[in-house]
């Protein structure tokens, strides 16, 4: 199993091109070609946690920060503690991978897990990404259509939430005139042709454009086949921020506090008290999601738990909405679990070579 198999996997659920803009995502350190024998999962590199990888075995560790976050423009082992993990995960050929704000932002990945540690119930995305799809279409002979349409959806373009190889087909009259430089599949150079063509449309995720666009090069006839790429705003059902959903039964909020607690295990939370003390419907992003308040409200959520609350933001809930500060860690490392089932799964050879970090890695302690 190549590194690169173990990339193409992930990013497939947490694609790249749904990561902040000023994020690094993907490959940290190493090559796609490095075969891959054991992995570890944490939040992210620690001393602690790369001895555990050397300990283990482990030639690939996949976390959640960014082990190289900012550009690096000195590596001095003698005075910076990234460095001189840099220099031992090279020394020992160790491959890194990160899937930051790609996996808050996806469905089923941070967010989802923290609902799902709350047992929330129909759990749905608190802000649905918009104007990240665009619309391909193409005008295809009739007897190439299966085989331009299968090579879209092959490449990533047709998936509608649950639904994928999603299409619309038309069938109309085209008409070109080719030139004595051209290699027409249909007529003739220099004559003026009419065809019966069908006009096929599907969706397509901005960051897959190059891809569809180029299978439909490679299984189109035409030479110079005719394609529009078109901006759309609809709104994703599979990507953005948060997650909202109700709880089974409604907790009073002195019960729904301690339930929290226990849920995350979280060692101290803080909180600033809502309009209601009957808690039932709750909005989540792991992490620092500060920002994300105003769809909390907007969204009817009684509750809304996040990490990294400033004092003003408290002040900003006060009396409106449950604002709860569970930790940053706390919030995020719910995540470890799924992207290891989901490693098992897909490679099923790893089940006994996978390995979800002994040691806590987060820097927050309570007096």
């Amino acid at each position: 199993m190549k590194c690169k198999e173990i990339i193409t996997y992930l990013d497939d659920w947490a694609p790249p091109g749904v990561a902040w803009d000023r994020d690094n995502v993907g490959l940290q350190v190493g090559s796609p070609e490095a075969e891959i024998q054991k992995i570890l999962l944490c939040l992210e590199i620690t001393p602690e946690t790369l001895d555990e990888a050397l300990k283990r075995k482990c030639n690939l560790i996949i976390t959640h920060h960014p082990f190289l976050f900012q550009g690096l423009k000195k590596v001095n082992l003698a005075a910076d503690k990234t460095a001189q993990l840099l220099a031992t995960i090279i020394k020992n050929d160790i491959s890194v991978l990160s899937y930051h704000t790609n996996l808050d932002f996806t469905k089923d990945g941070v967010s989802f897990q923290l609902a799902k540690a709350l047992k929330l119930q129909s759990v749905e995305l608190l802000t649905p990404f918009e104007a990240k799809l665009s619309k391909i279409i193409v005008f295809v002979p009739l007897d190439a259509v299966e085989n331009v349409a299968a090579a879209m959806f092959n490449a990533g373009g047709g998936r509608i939430g649950e639904y994928t190889e999603c299409s619309y087909r038309s069938v109309g009259e085209g008409t070109f005139l080719a030139s004595e430089n051209a290699n027409p599949a249909v007529g003739s150079k220099g004559a003026r042709q009419q065809v019966v063509e069908t006009r096929l449309e599907v969706l397509v995720d901005n960051w897959k454009i190059s891809g569809v666009v180029a299978a439909i090069r490679r299984a189109h006839p035409y030479e110079e086949p005719a394609i529009d790429i078109c901006p759309v705003n609809n709104s994703q059902n599979f990507y953005g921020a948060g997650t909202i959903g109700t709880l089974k039964t409604a907790l009073p909020s002195t019960k729904f506090l301690s339930f929290v607690k226990k849920a995350l295990k979280a060692k101290h939370i803080r909180f600033t008290k809502g309009a209601t003390n009957l808690i039932s419907k709750v909005a989540v992003c792991g992490g620092s999601a500060s920002e994300m308040l105003p769809a909390a409200i907007a969204r009817g959520a009684d509750a809304f738990i996040t990490a990294d609350i400033k004092y003003h933001t408290f002040q900003d809930a006060w009396n409106r909405i449950w604002l709860i500060d569970a930790g940053h860690y706390e919030t995020e490392v719910v995540v470890l679990p799924e992207v290891k089932a989901r490693l098992i799964t897909k490679f099923p050879e790893i089940l006994n070579n996978i390995y979800i970090t002994d040691h806590s890695t987060n820097p927050v302690e309570f007096y």
